[in-house]
């Protein structure tokens, strides 16, 4: 929990985009330590965040054991192709994360197209644009990954959409209360 304010995570990256690499630290298996469930064994996330920076990259994309992209090492993954935004499915390789289901659901009032499927290195590198998500980040552009420009090498209109979108609804619903 942090009790403080928070400004942007990225800091005028949000207008740049990222930058990523691909990392060789795999995706713990599901069969070994479930994605879902969020514990404070980060390891994995660690040892390839330190691989990004030692690359210059600002963010990690893990591969699973199948070799599939999982997603990032703090965020969710996404690839927007010809206008549809595709993303792992977040059964076994991935956090199922609250910001996640809020960018689905606002990617869905927008009226955009998602699928749910398996990605590769191919899907990453032709991708009109790639998208992470995540509490501390909420909806970042990535612009480059492996040293490869995505789409214009600028964040493109369906992430700006998603980020406007995303914005208008966490300032204005409140949310579930916990008590």
């Amino acid at each position: 929990m942090i009790a403080t304010g928070w400004g942007a995570m990225y800091g005028d990256l949000y207008d740049k985009g990222l930058t990523a690499i691909t990392c060789s630290i795999r995706r713990n298996p599901a069969e070994s330590l479930p994605p879902n469930v969020k514990s404070l064994n980060y390891l994995n996330n660690i040892m390839a965040k330190i691989e990004a920076n030692y690359k210059g990259g600002d963010e990690a994309i893990f591969f699973d054991t199948n070799g599939y992209v999982a997603e990032g090492s703090g965020d969710n993954i996404y690839v927007v192709k010809n206008g549809v935004i595709i993303t792992p499915p977040d059964t076994l390789n991935n956090l199922r994360g609250i910001t996640r289901m809020v960018l689905l659901e606002v990617a869905d009032e927008l009226g955009i197209p998602i699928v749910e499927r398996n990605m590769g290195y191919f899907d990453l590198y032709t991708a009109d644009e790639v998208i992470v998500t995540g509490s501390a980040a909420e909806v970042a552009p990535v612009t480059k990954i492996d040293g490869r420009e995505i789409g214009t090498g600028k964040p493109g209109p369906v992430v700006k959409q998603l980020m406007a979108g995303f914005t208008t609804k966490t300032e204005n619903e409140g949310g579930t209360p916990i008590y």
